[in-house]
């Protein structure tokens, strides 16, 4: 018989030692399941009574939980908007330090071009990263769904499953639609056309699959798990069975008080007739094209909430709900009519404002927060429950204090916005200055008396001081997120 030595031995127990009392102490944290959807505008969740729309599933959330009434996402550097927010909210850094953390993560491989400091830097980022940070801490990682990062999700995570792109396929029937006096090409519920339909069943019921199973695994499991569950609904092509289509009748469907026909700084803040999401309805848009995509809309939104009752029914019979906490989200919000924009590639409430509802252990049901938040506090938020000290790095804020009713303020006193380098914003007292720097266009809100932001005050000679106030807040946001645009020299006079 081989003899081990003594000093193999003796490291040996000690690992074992060591081992012995994380498990233990990863077995006393909670789960942690985020379910986050793609496009979903804050105000299209029923029990929130902004909308005539049916999310019986979502509104249970709303019942057994908190929600937030102003989350928000910063913007993007991007007119791809879910990829700004992804990475803001997997490296939880600020949005122009987490595109210089993309830019990173989605370099070459080192070769012989590539030094081996650029390498380390890279797997250092890699290390960072949101999953990584909750598997060092105990956890048990899943994936499903929408991805959108430039590092691998099946290298991030433990479990990655269907790592979907950031939309499935559109067709040119999809677009350009409805025409007035002309038939429809398009149909959100004929599988021709693939899209969510692609691979034979709906993504979003592959998703809630998956994510059931995963409950299954984690059930026999000692270790806690995080659950990053990722729809790429209500993302366009917006598609739903029929029976779906059939629960919103156009005659259902209003228009935006918002709406216009065509937004008349579109192409000054580079969210014209040449972008893709805007390319989806017709110019000038009418009020049957707003209602239709509305219809559709909504359709995919309540077939999406079906899918977040099933989830929700089986972590309850898996026999994990009481220790888990369950966090709903988007990665930003949508025009879909309002001021005449179909897209996300702006700075209105309903692009930038996102559903945030929290339930778990010692929160509030039923209750509502109005301090404003990031979404992407999500990811420090998780930090806390998993027991780590932040870092550095990681720049959101956790929003457990609020959850557990210690305190009634966030890190925040002013939401930042921007995008590319064509729109700024910045909203604090609730009021919120909007600029289009290439245009030299102000606009000024008062979001709580016009929350759907159609009284620009901003010619307002009593409104003066308070632009000034809000400019000079944006330049400090500006340093603090080492935004780079010089606003100044399209606002000499400011």
């Amino acid at each position: 018989m081989k003899l081990i030595p003594l000093q193999l031995l003796c490291r040996s127990m000690l690992a074992v030692f060591l081992t012995v009392p994380l498990l233990s102490k990863a077995a006393d944290k909670p789960n942690v399941l985020f379910i986050f959807a793609d496009d979903q505008c804050y105000e299209t969740i029923g029990a929130l009574g902004y909308t005539d729309i049916d999310t019986p599933n979502l509104d249970r959330l709303v019942k057994q939980g908190a929600t937030f009434t102003r989350a928000y996402n910063m913007g993007s550097w991007s007119g791809a908007v879910c990829v700004a927010s992804r990475h803001m909210l997997i490296t939880g850094r600020y949005i122009w330090r987490a595109q210089q953390a993309s830019n990173l993560l989605g370099g070459p491989r080192r070769g012989k071009n590539q030094p081996l400091p650029n390498q380390q830097a890279k797997q250092r980022e890699f290390d960072g990263l949101w999953p990584q940070v909750m598997k060092r801490q105990g956890y048990q990682t899943f994936f499903t769904g929408k991805w959108h990062i430039r590092a691998k999700a099946d290298e991030a995570f433990e479990v990655a499953r269907n790592i979907r792109p950031g939309m499935p396929n559109q067709t040119p029937a999809g677009y350009n639609r409805p025409l007035p006096g002309k038939p429809d090409p398009w149909s959100p519920y004929d599988k021709k056309f693939e899209g969510f339909w692609k691979g034979g069943k709906h993504w979003s019921e592959i998703v809630a699959e998956d994510t059931i199973d995963f409950l299954g695994m984690a059930k026999k499991d000692k270790r806690p798990f995080f659950m990053y569950v990722a729809f790429n609904a209500p993302h366009d092509p917006r598609q739903a069975p029929k029976e779906y289509i059939d629960k919103y009748p156009l005659s259902r469907i209003k228009v935006p008080k918002s709406y216009l026909g065509e937004y008349p700084y579109k192409e000054g803040m580079k969210a014209g007739k040449s972008l893709r999401d805007e390319k989806l309805g017709p110019f000038p848009r009418t009020e049957h094209a707003v209602k239709v995509h509305r219809q559709e809309y909504y359709a995919i939104i309540e077939h999406l909430d079906t899918q977040v009752g099933r989830i929700l029914d089986s972590l309850e019979k898996s026999g994990q709900a009481d220790n888990t906490y369950i966090i709903f989200s988007a990665d930003h919000g949508l025009g879909v009519g309002h001021h005449g924009l179909f897209g996300k590639q702006n700075l209105y409430e309903h692009s930038t404002r996102v559903p945030f509802i929290a339930a778990g252990p010692g929160i509030t049901p039923g209750s509502k927060i109005d301090a404003p938040i990031y979404l992407q506090d999500v990811h420090a938020t998780t930090l806390e429950l998993a027991g780590v000290k932040q870092t550095g790095q990681v720049e959101f804020h956790s929003v457990m204090p609020l959850l557990r009713g210690k305190s009634k303020k966030h890190a925040y006193d002013a939401v930042y916005g921007a995008y590319l380098d064509a729109q700024r914003s910045v909203t604090m007292d609730n009021y919120k200055l909007i600029l289009y720097p290439q245009i030299q266009k102000i606009r000024l809100f008062n979001i709580i008396d016009d929350p759907l932001e159609i009284k620009d005050l901003a010619h307002d000679p009593k409104q003066e001081k308070r632009i000034a106030s809000l400019y000079a807040r944006l330049l400090k946001l500006q340093k603090q997120m080492d935004d780079k645009l010089d606003l100044k020299a399209a606002y000499p006079k400011l």
